[in-house]
């Protein structure tokens, strides 16, 4: 019996303890451990907000400046036309050769040309095109026969395409 009251007492004081343990592991942290886990995260949290506010203002200034200078290589490489139109102008008024100053305005047509072609701006093809909403603009129709319906009859304005996006569309009149 004193054996068996032994046994008793030893598995009392096993279980009563990992319950006791138990309780402890339930509880959790104390008050002041989660005070100080949410401290540190409002704290983590402002500094990302911080940071965040920075990378914002930082990207969009950055966009400014890209935004302002983009234009200036383009006006910079068309100062040269603006020098001949004014050589081509002054000529105009010192000589009576048409033709030389018909040669000139040439020469510059082709110079602009050629500088729009640098910077993959083309003209869209209307001559005998089928009419198309995506580069077109209809300015009117003309009753023009059966082969030449939704055909473009005559371009009164090119357009113009700056790689694959239109810039400015071809006002056209349509065949009907």
């Amino acid at each position: 019996m004193k054996k068996e009251k032994k046994i008793e007492e030893q598995l009392e004081q096993q279980v009563e303890q990992p319950a006791e343990e138990q309780i402890q592991e339930q509880q959790g942290p104390t008050v002041e451990e989660l005070q100080a886990r949410i401290e540190e995260l409002e704290d983590k949290n402002l500094r990302m907000m911080a940071e965040f506010d920075n990378y914002r203002r930082r990207t969009n200034k950055e966009k400014l400046d890209l935004m302002e200078t983009a234009g200036e290589r383009i006006f910079t490489e068309m100062l040269p036309l603006v020098d001949d139109f004014e050589r081509a102008t002054a000529a105009m008024e010192k000589t009576d050769d048409i033709d030389a100053v018909r040669e000139g305005i040439k020469l510059i047509q082709q110079k602009f040309l050629s500088f729009l072609d640098k910077h993959d701006v083309h003209a869209i093809v209307t001559d005998g095109a089928d009419f198309n909403t995506d580069e077109h603009e209809a300015v009117t129709t003309f009753a023009a026969g059966e082969d030449q319906k939704g055909k473009v009859i005559d371009c009164t304005q090119k357009g113009y395409k700056l790689g694959d996006k239109v810039i400015r569309f071809a006002k056209v009149v349509v065949g009907e």
